[in-house]
């Protein structure tokens, strides 16, 4: 009998591997980080002995969910401005409200809420954008999650760094701070190609490569984007990307709306990721990304919910149902983004699109333990036909009942174990009220 340090047993297991094999009333078993097998449960009880067992009979057990893009510490600045365009939205209020209020305590205590709120509802590991980042890599740490986060970079200055020059310095001071890190990475991530010059992508590249780092940024968002920045470089923006040389795998593109089909050849033959933001774009009327179009070329297509305040919540669970619903009404078409489809969006492809693919996303021996139960005896997922439909048409987060991350687990029963969330709260609404002053609100 060989020893595991968590073994969850009893539950059905999805392990969204390239085969979608399920396991009904299986086990996973769980040594240190990592996972060590998965089978039926009898299979497991005969060869392994776990120190904390999870029973998870009624229960999915499923991978941990990525969320791609999101700005954590905006959760401080959820519903602040609703019902804007992108860049009224931006330049009206967001970026005001930013430069009056965001400072290392905000950064830290909005990023610990935005690790609460996607840990409760099944999100293992993110994808960030923002400022102070440093301080969102520290509440990610505290909290248990697993992250990729870079500092936004611009080329006019952020309430971190007064130059371009000065934000890749702090970029390059993360990567090296945090190098080895189980949990924490660094991406180097300049905002977009109307807030930078060439100059900083060209040199966030060379940081990008030199530390073999991705490289984010915003792409094509809306409409506008597009046709501004046409004139701008007389070019495609993404033949633009391809010719400053910083289309290739290494490169998350953030939203997408406004690829055409010769953007998506290129993307396809570069290798570039997109991350789908489906209730951010809709919010801000951005468009509908040509998601199933971009999968058909071959392209990897992640899920994200972007920052709380446009979407305005972290709930993946959401965010797969809403993604599944708005492709199939555009294109008046059922048959595209089937469950199954954007299940793997939010597990298997975000971890591939972070550069994680080999070792988190989907449940078989030698990845890293980031895995969650959902629990189904509820009578919204009651019966159950197939796991696929309810997880995306009829789940939300609140349903997530388990939640291991690295070989830990962060929350048992629904009760969070790494963080204490009464405090986080009281701390986030002292910051509300001084926005609120701030804004004369």
């Amino acid at each position: 009998m060989q020893e595991a340090d968590i073994i969850l047993e009893g539950g059905t297991i999805l392990t969204l591997d390239e085969a979608d094999t399920v396991i009904p009333s299986g086990a996973v078993a769980i040594r240190k980080d990592t996972i060590v097998a998965v089978g039926p449960r009898s299979d497991i009880a005969g060869r392994y002995r776990g120190r904390t067992v999870v029973e998870a009979a009624g229960h999915v057990i499923m991978p941990g969910l990525v969320n791609a893009h999101t700005h954590a510490a905006m959760t401080c600045f959820r519903g602040i401005a609703d019902d804007l365009e992108l860049m009224e939205w931006l330049n009206r209020y967001i970026f005001p409200a930013e430069a009056k209020n965001v400072d290392t305590e905000l950064a830290y205590w909005g990023s610990l809420l935005a690790c609460v709120e996607m840990i409760r509802s099944g999100t293992t590991a993110f994808c960030d954008m923002y400022i102070f980042e440093d301080e969102t890599a520290k509440a990610a740490s505290l909290a248990g999650m697993r992250c990729l986060l870079g500092e936004v970079l611009f080329d006019f200055p952020s309430p971190n760094f007064k130059t371009p020059d000065e934000g890749l310095s702090y970029t390059k001071d993360l990567i090296e701070k945090w190098a080895g890190d189980p949990l924490v990475r660094i991406a180097v991530e300049p905002h977009a190609l109307y807030t930078c010059s060439e100059d900083l992508l060209k040199k966030s590249k060379a940081l990008a490569d030199r530390y073999k780092a991705p490289l984010a940024l915003h792409l094509l968002e809306t409409k506008s984007e597009r046709e501004s920045l046409m004139g701008k470089f007389g070019c495609s923006p993404v033949k633009y990307l391809h010719d400053t040389g910083l289309l290739d795998e290494n490169l998350v593109a953030f939203h997408g709306v406004w690829l055409d089909a010769e953007d998506i050849e290129m993307f396809a033959r570069r290798g570039a990721k997109v991350v789908h933001n489906p209730e951010s774009n809709m919010k801000l009327a951005s468009g509908v990304s040509p998601v199933p179009d971009l999968q058909t070329a071959g392209v990897t297509v992640a899920l994200g919910t972007d920052g709380c305040a446009s979407n305005n919540n972290l709930d993946l669970f959401q965010e797969m149902d809403t993604a599944a619903k708005l492709h199939k009404a555009f294109r008046l078409d059922p048959t595209v983004m089937s469950a199954g489809t954007v299940l793997n969006m939010a597990t298997r492809d975000g971890a591939r699109a972070l550069g994680m693919g080999e070792e988190v996303g989907s449940l078989r021996p030698g990845m890293k333990a980031d895995v969650i139960t959902v629990d189904f005896n509820s009578p919204h997922l009651t019966p159950v036909y197939s796991e696929h439909s309810h997880l995306v048409y009829s789940a939300s987060g609140s349903d997530v009942d388990t939640v291991v991350i690295n070989g830990r687990i962060v929350m048992r029963n629904r009760k969070l174990l790494t963080v204490d969330e009464a405090e986080v709260m009281e701390r986030v609404n002292r910051i509300a009220g001084r926005i609120r002053a701030s804004l004369g609100m």
